[in-house]
């Protein structure tokens, strides 16, 4: 990455204590965090809710009510479809008030919705509960990707993707440590008080967000890639035609409100393309890895939580410093290397298949060699995604471009459970067979994503 030159000499000019910090800081892949306290403490204080209601929401469901499990299930499910068009609505509030807004409002929905539950007792019930929740979480990823470069120096813009995501994983891992605890000692009654409790922290979040003071105005000066593309800040204005989101967002402007600008955006659609493929590879942990490894592989009923742990502790620990280590190539190629470790590790998990008499201890490591290697994929691919999920948005058609953006999570999400247990049921090494094709295959589609040659042009 090409450094400006009045930001290098300011590096080698300072003193010797912050320089030292800045040097601790940067080893450990995190970014400049001066002026985001508030920005960093409503991701810390949301993912710690998220966390405590995490994996006990049907289990706090069948305490409260006298419904079945699949009266449960089908009411949460019914809740889940019956939010997918709130993206659309995001997009729009996204364009006229700003992602700040939008995301404070997501969160006081969730809210609303996680306070519902305390009062549901029916299917019906159920369902409208878990609408609201699903709105305000449809909500809140289709604007918050949008806050980041607002929070960060330029060109850090992955370096907080990634940081966020391991905040984020490190928040839910405390938060479902708390509610384990919790249920350990006080039984199941303890569920009411947990799912105040993350009411509460959606409330906390939203004001922390309101009352947060970006460091960069939405309309400052954009980066013409992407972090990581060799770029500069640019404060020319839309001279050229480089494709970058201030002069894209020029260009198209008289299109702004319009569909069409995301259906002839040919490089975006791509993208969310491309991101559908990460998003099914992204549901095996929640949909596949513990049908797989106790039903299919008959191994042990402890090997699928701790592959969780791992993936869970991995992410959250090692994501900032090997972002950083990332950052210094290109988006699309951070992304084809990711899709590349990951049709390694899906490989991984179907090897066991072969594996039929080994020994149990041989089964464990493999899966958990695959649970690193689909980890590092992760790692890799989620934060530069991301990071072009708004480096190619335009200005002008920003809202429109993120619910696409946010749609492939929407409609992955729902189609993995569907897809992957089919096949499994079928055959078991056709989902992990469907897995690494489309990991092999969307290699050359990130490469794809490079910018065209004229905007990787230095000044």
């Amino acid at each position: 990455m090409n450094i400006p030159t009045g930001r290098r000499t300011a590096r080698r000019g300072a003193p010797p204590g912050p320089g030292r910090r800045r040097g601790l800081r940067a080893r450990a892949g995190l970014p400049a965090l001066t002026g985001a306290s508030r920005f960093v403490a409503a991701h810390a204080v949301d993912s710690l809710g998220t966390g405590l209601v995490f994996a006990f929401t049907v289990v706090y469901l069948t305490h409260a009510t006298h419904l079945s499990l699949a009266e449960i299930g089908a009411s949460l499910t019914l809740g889940n479809l019956l939010a997918l068009p709130v993206p659309a609505l995001g997009g729009i509030l996204l364009d006229r008030c700003g992602p700040k807004t939008v995301v404070a409002l997501a969160n006081l929905v969730s809210a609303a919705g996680f306070a519902a539950f305390l009062v549901a007792r029916s299917a019906w019930q159920i369902s409208l509960a878990y609408l609201v929740v699903q709105a305000g979480i449809n909500l809140y990823w289709t604007a918050a990707r949008n806050l980041v470069p607002l929070a960060c120096l330029p060109g850090e813009e992955r370096l907080w993707f990634g940081f966020i995501s391991s905040l984020r994983n490190l928040g839910i891992g405390v938060g479902a440590a708390v509610s384990a605890v919790a249920l350990a000692l006080f039984g199941p009654d303890s569920l009411y008080a947990l799912i105040a409790a993350n009411a509460g922290t959606f409330l906390c979040a939203a004001l922390l967000f309101l009352t947060w003071k970006p460091t960069r105005s939405p309309a400052g000066p954009d980066i013409s890639g992407a972090a990581g593309d060799g770029g500069t800040p640019d404060t020319s204005g839309p001279a050229q035609d480089s494709g970058g989101p201030a002069r894209r967002g020029s260009r198209q402007a008289n299109r702004q409100g319009s569909r069409q600008a995301v259906l002839r955006d040919g490089r975006y659609l791509l993208l969310v393309a491309t991101n559908l493929a990460f998003v099914l590879a992204q549901m095996v942990p929640p949909v596949l890895l513990a049908v797989y490894v106790t039903g299919t592989l008959h191994a042990g009923a402890w090997i699928p939580g701790t592959l969780l742990v791992v993936n869970t502790a991995v992410v959250a620990v090692l994501t900032p410093a090997i972002t950083r280590r990332s950052a210094r190539h290109r988006p699309h190629r951070a992304i084809a290397g990711g899709f590349l470790v990951g049709a390694v590790s899906f490989a991984l998990f179907a090897a066991p298949l072969a594996l039929q008499g080994a020994p149990r201890w041989t089964v464990a490591a493999v899966l958990v060699v695959a649970t690193l290697l689909f980890t590092l994929s992760e790692i890799l691919s989620s934060p530069a995604l991301s990071e072009l999920s708004v480096a190619l948005a335009p200005t002008a058609a920003n809202g429109r471009h993120q619910v696409a953006f946010q749609l492939s999570w929407s409609i992955g999400g729902a189609a993995a459970p569907v897809v992957l247990t089919a096949l499994l049921s079928r055959q078991p090494v056709l989902p992990w067979l469907l897995l690494t094709s489309l990991s092999v295959l969307a290699v050359p589609a990130a490469h794809a994503l490079a910018p065209p040659e004229r905007e990787e042009a230095q000044p």
